[in-house]
């Protein structure tokens, strides 16, 4: 069965532990042995398993050489530990050759400052594998991280699927504008079928629908601006966001009960033919490809990206994306026998990934790939074409915002909190935060 990182663990990405514990031990020293590493060791989430298992694959096959000279080692904890445990290990100056970013990309940067991470941009172009990162992946590493300094094991891309059986049956071209999106959501809902699955208990599937609104009115970097306090969610342009989907919900276009559905209830409505849109990330391939999952047949199913706002800045071309749980590479474990692993694993990952796991990484897929599904070779296509990604809503909040912009959700789509007053609870978590 294909574990995918599933969203939850994407979710718990934004929610983990913060980056403040640190970093009193990390400034000097060197690793103990003073040549790098002895091992090709990995610290890794125990419910990551595609990454663990392509890595095998590649040691006894594509990098066997590699992996003769230095031998790959997984450890793996439950999601929860890993921040804990990466900054323990940081403080003794001991971390593994490569471990799994932190749940904040606060981490990262604060293990960047202290110089435990290595530059992945720099080592990858002195080791004449840079171009075969996809550039939508170094777009988004950068977009989280100020910089290209972790591994791309996964890669999704965010966007509608739909099921072409239903527009079609209701007369709907897909949509290209959000005004044609709300108008086939109207047109869906009064021929009786759910316009749009979402989860509104994990909350999350919701605020991403706030944030491609944003991207599209505001442009690509309408976050970051936020971010970096040139903005307040609590303006009239990203209150506006907040409210079309208030709205959505309001004209009843996620049906009944949204904010107690969970992830697999919602995923099972698209899948099984009773809702006729879903947004959600390309980790859904896993059930859209599995013939016992996926009712409405993997030949039904579309994918579009979010589309245009009316006079908007941002157009449909910039695709949400994000790198699963990254990987980064420790900068004291690093030696010559790590830079071989990271070229072997630069130039093979991408068609490894695609072919042994069905999954799309940020490598680009040199050589045989096998016969992908319809749908992979999709999402595959399209981040090739892609050269600008956006984040998800909460990708740059601190932990408190994140929480409170995903506990609130569903009350913003079912009218029990207001747009303005949605975005006041999250701006100010971003203010104390």
């Amino acid at each position: 069965m294909h574990h995918t990182l599933k969203p939850r663990s994407l979710a718990a990405l934004a929610t983990a532990t913060s980056a403040g514990l640190l970093l009193s031990a990390c400034g000097g020293g060197s690793s103990a042995s003073g040549s790098g590493a002895q091992e090709y060791s990995l610290t890794i989430n125990d419910d990551n398993h595609i990454v663990q298992q392509e890595l095998k694959t590649l040691s006894t096959g594509a990098c066997k050489t590699q992996n003769s000279a230095l031998p790959l080692k997984i450890q793996t904890l439950p999601i929860s530990n890993v921040d804990q445990k990466v900054q323990l290990l940081a403080g003794q100056n001991a971390l593994p050759a490569q471990f799994a970013a932190g749940g904040t990309p606060a981490l990262t940067k604060t293990l960047d400052k202290a110089g435990q991470v290595l530059d992945l941009e720099k080592t990858l172009k002195d080791l004449g594998v840079w171009d075969d990162i996809q550039p939508a992946a170094v777009k988004t590493v950068e977009n989280l991280y100020g910089k290209f300094n972790v591994m791309p094991y996964q890669f999704n891309i965010e966007g509608i699927w739909y099921n072409k059986k239903l527009l079609a049956a209701n007369n709907i071209a897909v949509p290209t504008t959000y005004d044609e999106l709300v108008a086939a959501a109207a047109k869906l809902k009064s021929s009786g079928v759910t316009p749009f699955a979402a989860a509104g208990k994990e909350g999350w599937p919701l605020t991403r629908l706030v944030s491609s609104y944003l991207y599209r009115e505001l442009g690509p970097d309408a976050l970051q601006a936020v971010a970096d306090g040139k903005a307040k969610l609590t303006d009239p342009a990203y209150v506006k966001a907040a409210q079309a989907i208030a709205d959505l919900g309001k004209a009843g276009y996620f049906g009944k009960g949204v904010g107690s559905l969970d992830y697999d209830t919602a995923a099972q409505q698209f899948l099984t033919g009773k809702a006729a849109m879903y947004y959600m990330g390309s980790w859904a391939l896993g059930d859209f490809n599995d013939k016992t999952k996926n009712k409405v047949g993997a030949a039904n199913v579309g994918f579009m990206p979010f589309p245009t706002v009316s006079g908007g800045k941002g157009s449909a071309d910039q695709i949400p994306a994000n790198v699963g749980l990254p990987v980064a590479v420790s900068a004291k474990a690093y030696n010559s026998k790590v830079g071989d692993w990271l070229a072997c694993t630069a130039k093979n990952y991408g068609a490894g990934s695609l072919k042994d796991q069905g999954t799309v990484s940020g490598f680009k897929p040199n050589g045989d790939t096998g016969t992908l599904p319809v749908l992979t070779q999709t999402v595959q296509d399209t981040i090739t074409k892609t050269t600008t990604s956006t984040l998800w809503f909460e990708a740059l909040f601190n932990t408190k915002a994140t929480a409170t912009s995903q506990t609130n959700a569903a009350p913003l789509v079912n009218g029990s909190l207001s747009a303005k007053d949605f975005m006041k609870k999250v701006q100010a978590d971003l203010d104390n935060g």
